[in-house]
């Protein structure tokens, strides 16, 4: 048997906040919410047991009092599925996210951005789901 990615834990100052705008970049759906945690996910979930293919995560976003100081060591990468890269980026623009410099040469096949909370993330151009 062997382990599954099925969660990712997002540190935040506004759980609520990040939830949406991640809802709205994914066509995600808050699946729980509690005091200071919020967890988001596709609309229907499938039995990860039953499921031939992979099993898309969870988003959880908890709140904790420390800032975001660095660039992160782990991120997202989203592909347009319904758009063309630069269409997609103006549209993540437009819910809030913002151009990010992590050491870009220009040549790069992605773009760069960072969500409201300053988490930096990667729009891809070339590859679908």
């Amino acid at each position: 048997m062997t382990s599954k990615f099925t969660e990712l834990a997002i540190d935040c100052a506004d759980p609520n906040g990040l939830a949406r705008f991640w809802c709205a970049v994914l066509d995600y759906e808050v699946q729980d919410e509690d005091e200071g945690i919020v967890a988001i996910g596709p609309p229907t979930v499938p039995d990860a047991t039953n499921h031939p293919g992979p099993v898309p995560p969870t988003l959880t976003f908890a709140r904790v009092p420390e800032g975001k100081t660095i660039k992160n060591r782990l991120h997202l990468d989203v592909n347009p599925t319904d758009r063309e890269q630069d269409e997609e980026v103006r549209r993540l623009l437009d819910l809030g996210a913002r151009h990010a410099d992590v050491g870009q040469t220009g040549d790069e096949s992605w773009v760069t951005l960072a969500d409201p909370e300053g988490n930096e993330f990667c729009v891809l151009a070339s590859r679908r789901p």
